[in-house]
């Protein structure tokens, strides 16, 4: 039986979702530093943006934790059947 395995993230994916969160972020926080509005404006976005960004992070931890559960869960019931099945004797007569 062939058990699945959790895919694994490379460093150059990790580093290139950190990159481009960071890049997305600072030219956010550029672009409302430097709107031409009055300044409650820029502080309601700047907190729309801190807001936003929280709560990013937020869903990817409960995404990631539903998903380590879910594989959490199936290792549990792979190993309860590789162990039924060890313990399987066909050829055991039926009393």
């Amino acid at each position: 039986m062939a058990s699945s395995t959790p895919t694994k993230n490379t460093n150059a994916f990790f580093l290139q979702a950190g990159v481009s969160f960071a890049v997305a972020l600072l030219t956010m926080i550029f672009a409302i530093f430097y709107l031409p509005v009055d300044p409650w404006i820029r502080a309601f976005l700047g907190l729309g943006t801190m807001f936003l960004t929280t709560s990013s992070f937020t869903l990817a931890k409960c995404v990631r934790d539903a998903q380590e559960d879910s594989y959490v869960v199936s290792r549990i019931d792979q190993a309860r059947v590789d162990r039924i099945l060890s313990e399987h004797d066909p050829f055991k007569s039926v009393s």
